[in-house]
């Protein structure tokens, strides 16, 4: 069954009763207070400009533990060198914005709706979404963005616009021993072949409030 969520009430159904796509509830808003409620719980909105807002709790969770990241012989190299710089909330709207503009294999223009930058450029400026940037020289390469909830990052969108500059910043957030678990939230060929994998949501939630 999918609920309908009241404008006015921030409660959230039990996410075990999400539909078999995790689907769980419809509308409501994307206000910081509301946003913050959802990720506690293991949900996170996710629809476009042509829908309602929607509400997800899959029922397996794709995410990554720091210590099974796996990186490449090349990509030991490239960190090494002195091509990407890294940094963290130095340029969280450049780096949304950069996500919103990314072109995605199969679909048509954004689930970054206007509305979700804005809420999301707020929760940053509340600091709750983080950002990681990789620069080459002065020029943005790549990076991401997420909301931290306690030592879990719950990954929202990256974007390269050089190449291995989203592996970049991924294994940089991996290795800055802040979070114990990325979450990656739905499956990827790519960030499996990080050593992303999927694990039971009640696990997940587990792990959300340890």
């Amino acid at each position: 069954m999918i609920f309908q969520l009241d404008e006015h009430d921030l409660f959230f159904p039990d996410p075990a009763l999400a539909e078999s796509d995790g689907l769980l509830a419809v509308g409501g808003d994307l206000r910081p207070e509301r946003l913050l409620e959802a990720y506690q719980q293991g949900i996170f909105p996710w629809y476009s400009d042509d829908t309602p807002i929607l509400w997800y709790s899959p029922h397996e969770r794709f995410v990554l533990f720091p210590d099974e990241l796996k990186v490449s012989k090349s990509m030991r190299q490239l960190l090494r060198s002195d091509r990407f710089t890294v940094t963290v909330d130095r340029a969280f709207d450049q780096v949304i914005s950069a996500c919103a503009a990314q072109p995605r294999s199969g679909q048509n223009g954004t689930w970054i709706t206007t509305d979700m930058r804005d809420a999301y450029i707020q929760l940053h400026q509340l600091g709750h979404a983080r950002s990681v940037e990789v620069w080459h020289e002065d020029t943005l390469a790549g990076g991401l963005y997420g909301v931290a909830v306690g030592n879990v990052f719950c990954g929202e969108s990256m974007f390269s616009k050089e190449a291995n500059a989203s592996k970049t910043a991924l294994i940089s957030l991996c290795r800055s021993n802040t979070y114990r678990l990325i979450d990656c939230q739905v499956y990827t060929d790519h960030l499996a072949s990080l050593g992303a994998r999927m694990i039971p949501r009640d696990l997940y939630i587990a792990l959300l409030h340890p």
